[in-house]
């Protein structure tokens, strides 16, 4: 994923490094290219298509059966290439549907990275799925039991405006600075402050 440069990637390193500084939270970013594959859209629509199409040819037309049957496997042929690239076969998915896979996907990596495992249930996930344009912030526990509710959505809005205009680092950069600012009022840095999860992106290329 050529997304970010590795510029970029030590500009958000370094970004989540200062925020981490005035807080005992742990904040980690990911982005991933997609969190689903959907390759079953393509083939969904053309066999629709394919079904459809010999109902106004067999009332309306004298062809054959044997080519209807061919017009119907080009039919499915065309439509399968036309709508195979990523974004075409995304596209048509429903937003709700699109949103949940992202969803799912953000709290799958939380527990990858053992976001829930610091000691004093702090950490937060900063994750965007390119493909779905859609973007999560997940926190733990204790985090949500001191953050009034609507924070991360306010910051979760800023960040997908800004990565759809194509500001993808300061995006990113901006939200890591907005979360270390809920962390520093709510969860000051302790006597001894563990870095416990490394301070990265992390990309996903699937």
């Amino acid at each position: 994923m050529t997304l970010f440069s590795d510029s970029d990637r030590q500009q958000i390193s370094a970004a989540i490094t200062a925020a981490e500084r005035n807080t005992s939270g742990e904040i980690m970013a990911v982005v991933a290219q997609a969190s689903e594959n959907y390759y079953y859209v393509p083939f969904l629509w053309a066999a629709l298509a394919a079904l459809l199409i010999p109902w106004p040819l067999i009332h309306f037309t004298w062809i054959t059966v044997q080519w209807i049957y061919l017009v119907q496997l080009l039919v499915f042929l065309a439509l399968l290439i036309v709508l195979w690239p990523r974004a075409r076969r995304t596209a048509l998915v429903p937003r709700s549907l699109r949103n949940a896979h992202v969803d799912r996907r953000a709290a799958e990596q939380f527990l990858t990275l053992n976001l829930h495992t610091t000691a004093g249930r702090t950490g937060v996930l900063i994750f965007v799925s390119v493909a779905e344009r859609h973007a999560v912030i997940l926190a733990d526990k204790e985090i949500n039991a001191r953050v009034p509710g609507g924070t991360w959505q306010t910051i979760v809005d800023d960040l997908t405006r800004e990565l759809g205009a194509g500001n993808p680092a300061p995006a990113f950069m901006r939200a890591i600075e907005k979360v270390g600012q809920h962390l520093a009022q709510h969860f000051p840095p302790g006597s001894i402050d563990t870095n416990e999860l490394p301070d990265r992106l992390i990309v996903l290329d699937t």
